[in-house]
């Protein structure tokens, strides 16, 4: 029978409790899904690196529950044993594995250290998981060959990056066979190094993700050597402010299209941070489950029907797409999301998006947002609608503040910016009923919290500085970074590209 299976990202700081785990394992089965995959990073607590168990991390235990509770689907472990490997490369533990000083996301194959340590990280998922399949990662490792170490190492090879990652990884995969098991590895690397797939076990089993369109290229050559191939669409959640639904829905059927004559289909589904609501995509897991036993029953907004939420769905994934800019369709995270809340300055929002949410595109987006939240009674679903008002809102403030600024009445700015604290309050509570609903984001909650505390100093910095105490008047970009340096007239802190050096 060939592999259904539905893989869920817990490792952008999702918090999942045991009974999360029941109803995630439950929508899985019902789905027709035959296997449920984790993808962990550093959201697992293996025993092997006890300096790296964030709170709310899933145990061992959680694990052997889950599995006992549902014996017809087998839960699968995705573990990273190179790449994506920056829950643990920044610790102070774990920095002593990283490829490269404060940059990226990667360890080093050749530290004898790091190589120790994914033995025993292995030893341990084989001991929590009873599934036959265990992907071992391997996507991603975009630094190969930079440090002096593997350089060394891969001298006077044809294709150093190839090399490395060829022996890291078949050594790995040859210690899940030997453990009885199948192991699985991403293939994306394979596409750019294809020499190192002659030293897989024949048994590893491929997974081809191609997001932006279908796997039946790819899959040949990731299949060259005999080796089994799973093909993986997304859900595109991680690229938009809810869910790019149209896309999603396309990529989903091209690739399992392409995927007959394969071992199977992963659905993959990233990113629950930046106020990515897991519990509003569960009809696309269920239409996409169904989809793949054969029975296709219409498109996603569809299943929104179903589900009770088709106007919601269509406002947030049909009419805010639309709008274009900073709502279209992407093929990287989010600008939005990101510059609201990952980078600690909301004001980025401003600098970058400023000219369309204070445009005819923000009335739209503004209306719209309010539109959604009345269409539904689902906490779920209000999330991204009330992340969506906020944001236009909060750039909205920060436009009306940098006039008056401009024209050096910082009481006035202030009295713009002020109700931004306020805005940032509720985003807070609204992320914490995620956490509790679902095992949402733990960092979103802090990223709000760390939001409104900027806020507020900017409104000193203007209350200070506004009326060109120092002799200038910084940009207000300047003003509100949160670099921001009095006298450094200059920004030496910005032009400088050592900055983190």
């Amino acid at each position: 029978m060939p592999i259904r299976m539905w893989m869920l990202d817990l490792a952008r700081e999702q918090a999942p409790t045991r009974d999360h785990l029941y109803q995630y394992a439950s929508i899985a089965q019902e789905a027709g899904f035959t296997h449920l995959g984790l993808y962990l990073e550093h959201r697992f607590a293996y025993p092997s690196t006890p300096w790296a168990h964030g709170k709310g991390a899933v145990t061992p235990a959680m694990v052997r529950d889950v599995a006992s509770e549902f014996p017809s689907l087998e839960i699968v472990p995705f573990i990273n044993l190179l790449g994506h490997v920056e829950g643990l490369i920044y610790t102070e533990e774990g920095k002593q594995y990283r490829e490269e000083l404060f940059k990226g996301l990667q360890a080093c194959p050749s530290c004898p250290e790091f190589v120790d340590l994914c033995g025993k990280i292995l030893d341990d998922t084989l001991q929590a998981f009873s599934s036959q399949i265990v992907h071992i990662g391997g996507d991603e490792t975009a630094q190969l060959n930079v440090c002096p170490r593997c350089q060394e190492a891969s001298e006077g090879q044809a294709d150093p990056k190839g090399w490395l990652y060829a022996r890291h990884f078949g050594a790995l995969a040859q210690k899940v066979v030997e453990a009885g098991r199948t192991p699985a590895v991403w293939g994306d690397i394979f596409l750019e190094h294809p020499e190192a797939l002659a030293t897989l076990p024949q048994s590893t089993i491929l997974f081809d993700w191609q997001y932006f369109s279908g796997v039946a290229d790819t899959a040949k050559k990731l299949g060259f050597h005999g080796h089994q191939v799973v093909g993986c669409p997304t859900i595109h959640t991680y690229n938009a402010v809810w869910c790019h639904l149209k896309e999603t829905e396309q990529n989903i059927r091209q690739v399992a299209a392409d995927s007959k004559d394969l071992s199977g289909t992963c659905l993959t589904m990233w990113e629950g941070g930046l106020f990515g609501t897991y519990d509003t995509l569960f009809p696309i897991v269920d239409w996409a489950g169904k989809l793949l036993q054969g029975h296709d029953t219409g498109d996603l907004f569809r299943a929104y029907d179903e589900a009770g939420q088709g106007k919601w769905a269509r406002l947030m994934a049909d009419e805010i797409p639309a709008l274009g800019g900073p709502f279209a369709f992407s093929k990287i995270r989010n600008g939005l999301k990101c510059r609201m809340l990952l980078y600690s300055n909301p004001f980025l929002a401003w600098m970058h998006h400023g000219e369309e949410l204070n445009g005819p595109a923000g009335d739209e987006a503004f209306a719209i947002a309010n539109k959604a939240l009345q269409a539904t009674d689902d906490e779920a679903y209000k999330l991204p609608a009330v992340f969506l008002r906020s944001a236009v809102e909060f750039v909205r403030m920060a436009e009306l503040a940098h006039k008056e600024y401009a024209l050096c009445q910082p009481d006035a700015a202030i009295g713009h910016i002020a109700p931004a604290r306020y805005l940032f309050e509720t985003l807070e509570r609204t992320a914490k009923s995620a956490h509790t609903r679902i095992g949402g984001s733990l960092a979103d909650i802090e990223r709000c919290k760390a939001a409104r505390l900027h806020v507020e100093k900017v409104m000193d910095r203007l209350r200070k500085y506004g009326r060109r105490e120092l002799g200038y008047l910084p940009a207000f970009e300047v003003i509100t970074n949160p670099r921001f340096m009095p006298h450094d007239q200059g920004c030496w802190w910005l032009v400088n590209q050592w900055a983190n050096q």
